[in-house]
């Protein structure tokens, strides 16, 4: 995630990489290499890279049984022949030749691999890349995923959400929001002057320009003094609040937006709410993700207010609000500890050691560097409906995998006995060397086959994704 900026005071800790907005500062380094908070994030990247189990394929270790298996069927097929029941040396070899033929274990080898390796290819057709075939397999049993807030289901810039004006008209407040914090970095004042812009509006010069830490800004405007802050600054300047801004403020907070108020010449002229608004696919997102039986949760550093009213908003019940960087990953593990099979989806640096540790680590392609290193899974996007391509590409490749190594097993299971000659005594049925080689190439085909098919699947929620386009 991204996060808003934080005040600081003289003694408080700065972290080595962030940017200061506003300011000078003097800085003493109190960590070096290994110790500093970067060197942490990378060590815990690797930690939880380093901790995860390999996967154990089903084919591997079937086939390790196979080959001595196969022999043993056909000396013991070779032996009943020639040694017990008498036959011809021709007809026994015939049958110990035919069983070694139409053995197929490639049919075995190519089930899993052939699945992945399609699905794969046909996942960076759809925007989804996946960078290790184990992340297809880990997501197909999935219980829990989790989303970082910032950047992930929001847009990770703030916008104006509302503007109530008192005496004045909207615009006319807007010029005068403007028209001082066009002289600040901070980010709620970018996405006003941003909102100023949007109207057309011309702004005005501003003059004597000063901050108060974490609590606002101050500038004559057209020889007028303009306070532009929240309730504590206004306090502070004996700038009162009539009844209806107040309850309009209340009603804001409480759905989790930042209000700034606005004075001038000590006279409350109204207020702007600012809020990180949410993606256009966020709400199916989740809805799909719930409708696939999965437990959905919000991860974020922001306070409990603001996080409980976005993830109202889009149909989240459990919310880990107001959790350090560095926690995100023992939040995961926590999860994983009460046995859940976990996916994170994030997008900032901040989130690279939860991407790691969790299952299967879904980075959004428009994130950080660090984060798209972290993930198993890498969207090209930043629409959420992808993260749910991506879960529903895995389930049907690892459907295709049970059905190749089914066919496989089905094959052997049942034309290994024919070869051996098991329906020669009832039948008169036995299987020619040349006829066997056929099978076994067939077999080989069938499973190649059902692999490649899968480069036509277009998961549900790209269909519903292009139908919704469609519709407008």
């Amino acid at each position: 995630s991204r996060p808003l900026p934080g005040l600081k005071q003289k003694g408080d800790g700065v972290v080595g990489g962030t940017l200061n907005k506003n300011g000078i500062l003097t800085v003493r380094a109190m960590k070096i290499g290994k110790d500093t908070v970067l060197a942490q994030i990378i060590k815990l990247v690797e930690e939880a890279q380093g901790s995860r189990p390999p996967v154990q394929r089903i084919a591997d270790k079937v086939v390790s049984y196979f080959i001595p298996t196969v022999l043993a069927i056909a000396i013991l097929a070779f032996a009943v022949w020639y040694l017990i029941i008498g036959n011809t040396l021709l007809f026994s070899l015939t049958a110990l030749i035919s069983v070694l033929v139409i053995a197929c274990p490639c049919a075995l080898g190519l089930a899993t691999p052939t699945a992945v390796t399609v699905g794969i290819g046909r996942g960076a057709e759809l925007g989804v890349l996946v960078k290790k075939g184990e992340a297809l397999e880990i997501a197909e049993k999935l219980t829990t995923i989790v989303f970082d807030k910032t950047g992930t289901l929001t847009r990770g810039k703030p916008e104006v959400t509302d503007i109530h004006s008192f005496g004045i008209t909207e615009n006319e407040l807007l010029t005068l929001a403007a028209s001082v914090e066009k002289n600040s970095q901070h980010p709620l004042a970018e996405a006003i002057v941003r909102r100023a812009h949007e109207a057309g509006i011309e702004l005005l010069e501003s003059t004597e320009f000063d901050t108060f830490g974490g609590k606002g800004v101050s500038a004559k405007v057209a020889g007028n003094e303009v306070f532009i802050g929240n309730r504590i600054l206004f306090a502070e300047r004996n700038i009162t609040l009539p009844p209806e801004i107040e309850d309009t403020v209340v009603q804001l907070e409480s759905e989790g937006k930042t209000v700034i108020l606005i004075a001038r010449a000590h006279q409350i002229s109204g207020s702007i709410a600012i809020a990180d608004t949410l993606k256009e696919s966020t709400r199916d997102a989740i809805s799909a993700f719930k409708a696939m039986k999965l437990n959905v949760a919000m991860i974020t550093g922001d306070n409990a207010r603001t996080a409980h009213a976005i993830a109202a908003q889009i149909g989240i019940e459990r919310v880990l609000a107001e959790v350090l960087p560095q926690d995100k990953a023992e939040e995961v593990k926590k999860l994983q500890e009460n046995g859940e099979v976990v996916a994170f989806v994030g997008d900032g640096i901040n989130d690279a050691p939860a991407l790691a540790q969790a299952d299967v680590g879904i980075a959004i392609g428009s994130g950080t560097d660090v984060a798209i290193e972290s993930g198993e899974i890498v969207l090209i996007t930043d629409d959420l409906m992808d993260a749910v391509a991506a879960v529903q590409l895995s389930k049907k490749v690892m459907t295709r995998i049970k059905q190749n190594l089914f066919w496989a097993f089905a094959y052997n299971t049942a034309l290994i006995p024919m070869a051996a000659g098991a329906l020669y005594p009832f039948f008169g049925i036995t299987f020619k060397p040349e006829l066997a080689g056929l099978a076994m190439a067939l077999s080989s085909v069938t499973i190649v086959t059902l692999s490649l098919m899968l480069k036509n699947y277009t998961p549900p929620a790209k269909r519903a994704e292009k139908k919704k386009g469609g519709e407008k």
